[in-house]
Formats: C-alpha cells, sequence, structure tokens
C-alpha cells in the first residue's frame, strides 16, 4: 500500500520509505489527481494545470506521455498490483486511492471524529484535534502550489485547517484549559487578525484567566483593525461576547458546557 501526502510539500511512501517523484510536471499532475479525491480529471484540466500558457503544441502527446511515465512510476512501488492505480475514462483520467492512503482524507476524518465527540467529550475531542493538526507539515503543497484547481484546493484545505483549530480551542476552553491554550490562542490571533472567532476565543480565555481588562483591549483592537482595514463592525458574534464580559454573563463561566461557548 502506498500512502500520499499533500499538508505540506508532496510526499509519497512505501512500506520502505519516502518515493521521490521527480520533476515539476510530474508532480503537479499527481496533485491534482489527488485533490480530485477519486473523480476523473479531464486532459484539457490536467493540460492547463501542468502547462497554464505555455503548454506545448502538442499537448496531447505531451499530456499522454506523462501520464504514462507516472503510471509506471506508481506501478514500479507496488509491482504485486495487478491494476494500474491510474486508469482513463470517458470523462478523463483518474487517481484510485483509499481513504487511509490519503493524509488530507485521514485528516478530515479525525476532524469530524471530533465534532461528533465534542459537547460530550471535550478532552478527547481535543486530543483527536491535536493528531489531526499534527498532521500537517506546512502549506498544502508546500513550494509546488500548481494551478487553479491545486490552489483552490489548497485554500479549501487551509480554511479546514483553521476551523478545526477554533474547534480545538472551544473544547480545551470546554474542558478547563483556558490559561494553558492562551500562548496558542494568541499565535492563531496574531496570525489570522481579521479572524474574528479566534478574537472570541482569546477574549473568553483572558477573562476565565482573570484578565477582564486585556479581554476588553483585545475586542477594542480587533474593533479598531476591522473598521481601518475592511471597513466592517464586528460581527454581532464578537459584540456579544464584548458584552457577556462586562455583564459578567454566567455563560461563560469554567462550568459552561462547550456549546454555550459562542455567546447568543
Amino acid at each position: 500500500m502506498l500512502s500520499f501526502s499533500i499538508l505540506g510539500s508532496l510526499e509519497v511512501h512505501t512500506a520502505t520509505g519516502q518515493v521521490e517523484i521527480p520533476g515539476d510536471l510530474q508532480r503537479t499532475l499527481l496533485q491534482v489527481l489527488l485533490v480530485s479525491e477519486g473523480q476523473a480529471v479531464s486532459g484539457e484540466t490536467l493540460v492547463d494545470e501542468m502547462w497554464g500558457e505555455s503548454a506545448p503544441d502538442n499537448q496531447a502527446n505531451a499530456l499522454q506521455a506523462h501520464i504514462s511515465r507516472l503510471r509506471r512510476r506508481l506501478k514500479s512501488m507496488e509491482p504485486q498490483r495487478t491494476v494500474s492505480r491510474l486508469t482513463v475514462h470517458p470523462s478523463g483520467y483518474r487517481l484510485a486511492v483509499g481513504e487511509d492512503e490519503f493524509d488530507a482524507a485521514q485528516f478530515l476524518r479525525k476532524v469530524r471524529r471530533a465534532e461528533d465527540l465534542f459537547t460530550a467529550h471535550p478532552a478527547e475531542a481535543a486530543r483527536l484535534l491535536r493528531s489531526a493538526l499534527s498532521m500537517w507539515r506546512g502549506p498544502v503543497f508546500g513550494p509546488l502550489p500548481g494551478g487553479s484547481v491545486c490552489r483552490l484546493a489548497g485554500s479549501l484545505y487551509e480554511e479546514h485547517r483553521l476551523r478545526a483549530r477554533e474547534l480545538l480551542f472551544d473544547a480545551e476552553l470546554g474542558a478547563g484549559r483556558h490559561a494553558s491554550i492562551l500562548p496558542e490562542l494568541c499565535d492563531a490571533h496574531v496570525n489570522n487578525p481579521l479572524r474574528e472567532r479566534f478574537c472570541e476565543q482569546l477574549m473568553i480565555a483572558l477573562y476565565r484567566s482573570g484578565r477582564q481588562a486585556d479581554a476588553l483591549d483585545t475586542y477594542r483592537r480587533m474593533w479598531q483593525r476591522l473598521s481601518e482595514e475592511i471597513g466592517v463592525l464586528p460581527s454581532p458574534s464578537l459584540r456579544n461576547v464584548e458584552h457577556a464580559i462586562l455583564s459578567h454573563d454566567p455563560s461563560l463561566a469554567l462550568t459552561s458546557a462547550p456549546t454555550l461557548l459562542r455567546i447568543a
């Protein structure tokens, strides 16, 4: 069995270790087939992803040569496999990859499992989310982001990563670990300065740590940033957290269930 990793630079592993996929065109070809998640990809899309506006005149022949080269490379990694992973269909080319062979699919599966555990078992959900987030080695595809299809997929996976971090912090807050996650929350807020949920979570953690003034100052700086950079007011959710802190709302207490951390 092979394993394919895209949560960072593209990597392919066999039972004996990592195997190199040489050449940017071959790597881009494999990347777009992987993010298509078992769906056939048209030749036109593959050409556009691989060459963009610099496609060769004989693009059909050039693409077929790269398809054949990648098929042979994959076959050499698992010679016992009787059916090729890379097959041709009327609608294009398809790469067969199991969920357990693809790190992005494993990441999403862990996050879904954590969502199921979140309300009743926040500490277990947090453990699972940390395991999922530890799978990331860097930006999707690393220094070779590919064309429009790969870039879009990379953006979607990055959004899933940010949402997993939000869920992690909610779970840790639900488990009463506000003090221990303050450094992580500060880092998430600084590196995603317009993402309001990280701001809300940081405000709650500061408030629970006895730092009401710092929590309110965090809100004021966020309000100023939103106003100056994109010309909007804080969302109702963020304003509600500020109001809850000012009024010492009981829903901010350590005894609140995780689902109450979003102030109504």
